[in-house]
């Protein structure tokens, strides 16, 4: 799923107050960080992830974005946004539709 422009900006203002939920430090995405993330995603369904060090970020966000099959949002410093909406069909968020 793709998000518009319309959605990003929506979801960008929505994460705007979250704290990051899961750190991915510097041995990268283990399956342990994987496992986390996929079920801290499915119970918030917005989330922010707090990335290594270095200038592999945006590579490693969306990597974390790809393992869980949610959309990157975005990614400014060292924090990254991911979006999946929950497998059992209820959701929190309302995206708008363009």
């Amino acid at each position: 799923m793709a998000l518009t422009q319309q959605q990003t900006k929506f979801l960008k203002a929505q994460a705007h107050h979250l704290d990051p939920v899961v750190t991915i430090g510097k041995r990268g995405l283990t399956e342990s960080i994987v496992k986390e993330l996929d079920s801290s995603i499915e119970h918030h369904e917005l989330l922010k992830v707090k990335l290594n060090a270095g200038d592999t970020r945006e590579a490693e966000a969306q990597g974390a974005a790809d393992a869980v099959k949610a959309e990157l949002v975005q990614v400014v410093g060292r924090v990254a946004v991911l979006f999946r909406q929950r497998t059992d069909g209820t959701t929190k968020f309302k995206l708008p539709r363009d």
